[in-house]
């Protein structure tokens, strides 16, 4: 089977270096290219973490696109370094990786690989969803080109986890997150439904220092840090595995179940700010919903049948990008 095209729009973030490494890890993507968005950390911090990530890995030919350092409207409300640090790997601050981002915009770049392909590329937001928002703006024509978006982001059944409304990445740019839920293309929502219902254990994060690749051994580095937030903040005994949920859908969609029904984001001021709401199955012809596209709702998750090919993936020497190891 031909692997699917994708463009990973990341913050790297201890979660969405998980996610690049298990991504990096499946014959089933090709990933064509890293996006940096501010969120985790500033978004230069991110885009030298991607780098980095890369170069670890070994896919320094991988290209990597700065993008945006600020929200749709407004200003960026500052990086999560409670969660992943002030560097968004933990606070071990790597020097500069010896491979540099391409001299154009992330925005740009989606544009530019999308429709140079139609039909090929998946976009893989997990985080804020503004790039992704921006290409949609300036090129009427990208969602009919694209093969469609799996983001993680949203809470559609279940409450937030930067406020009682809000999940993260949503909240952080409301307006981008609701332009693209209206993109007429194949959407699929990896939110708080399910990602907050994969569970990787105390147990599983110990056994990351025994598995000997370069990316298990960064993970066992700056994954407790993350461990750390679990524990203090809901007394888990555990991760919550989101960002790799987009990974885990798009090679093992049989471990999820979902609904289909568009979304609508609060772009509010109000303490709604950045829930996403799904319509109703009988909304009518006169509501918010009405001319809004399906969106792919995941509910249900096999944690530990995707938490276990997660792990899997991440002993496996890495594919190069003609097919060896």
């Amino acid at each position: 089977m031909t692997p699917r095209k994708i463009i990973i729009d990341t913050d790297p973030g201890i979660d969405d270096a998980m996610a690049i490494f298990y991504a990096l890890a499946s014959p089933e993507l090709d990933v064509v290219g890293l996006t940096t968005v501010f969120g985790n950390a500033y978004v230069e911090h991110c885009t030298e973490n991607a780098l980095n990530l890369l170069h670890i890995a070994g896919r320094a030919d991988i290209p990597v696109a700065q993008g945006a350092d600020r929200p749709i409207y407004g200003t960026f409300r500052g990086p999560s370094a409670h969660v992943h640090g002030d560097d968004g790997q933990s606070n071990l601050f790597m020097p500069p990786a010896p491979n540099r981002p391409i001299d154009r915009h992330a925005v740009r770049f989606i544009i530019d690989t999308v429709m140079a392909s139609p039909g090929e590329i998946t976009l893989a937001p997990v985080g804020p969803l503004t790039n992704i928002a921006l290409a949609l703006l300036q090129e009427p024509r990208l969602a009919a080109n694209l093969a469609g978006i799996v983001l993680m982001g949203g809470n559609a059944f279940c409450p937030g986890n930067t406020t009682p409304a809000a999940e993260a990445n949503i909240f952080n740019d409301p307006e981008a997150a609701d332009i693209v839920f209206g993109a007429e293309c194949p959407i699929v929502m990896a939110g708080l439904d399910v990602t907050e219902a994969t569970l990787m254990t105390n147990e599983q994060i110990a056994s990351l220092p025994l598995i000997h690749t370069e990316r298990a051994q960064h993970l066992a580095s700056i994954v407790p840090f993350y461990l750390d937030f679990h524990h203090e903040r809901g007394h888990m005994e555990g991760i919550h595995v989101h960002d790799s949920t987009v990974v885990s859908w798009m090679i093992a969609p049989q471990h999820y179940r979902s609904v289909d029904l568009p979304v609508r984001v609060d772009c509010s001021f109000g303490i709604g700010r950045g829930k996403t709401w799904p319509a109703k199955r009988d909304t009518d012809s006169s509501s918010a919903w009405a001319d809004r596209p399906p969106v792919t709702i995941l509910t249900e998750v096999d944690s530990a049948a995707v938490v276990a090919l997660e792990l899997e993936r991440l002993a496996l020497p890495l594919p190069t990008r003609d097919g060896g190891v």
